[in-house]
């Protein structure tokens, strides 16, 4: 299902909703720009929450923002291991649902 090429669709969704898209572009860079949290930092978040809810384009896209706003090869897979650590953590205290009292 993964295709790279799908994201040239996006020009397609912005002329078909035009203000919808245009909201959505805005807010977008409103949300990644520097503020109290620095670009780099909030690329590095933007790849923790991708690899949590699995979306390849979002991991492909922000990875590589990441590198242009300096983070290293080595934040970058820490980045990762945090989101992976989370969602096995996600997995051990739901465990405790099938435990009886």
């Amino acid at each position: 299902m993964y295709n790279k090429n799908n994201l040239a669709k996006l020009k397609k969704m912005d002329s078909l909703t035009p203000e919808v898209m245009k909201a959505f572009w805005a807010f977008d860079k409103a949300a990644m720009a520097a503020g109290a949290i620095p670009v780099k930092y909030k690329e590095l978040i933007a790849v923790a929450v991708a690899h949590t809810t699995q979306c390849p384009y979002c991991i492909d896209v922000h990875a590589a923002n990441a590198r242009r706003a300096g983070a290293s090869e080595t934040e970058l897979v820490e980045t990762a291991m945090v989101a992976a650590a989370l969602r096995a953590g996600a997995a051990v205290t739901h465990a405790t649902h099938t435990l009886s009292d």
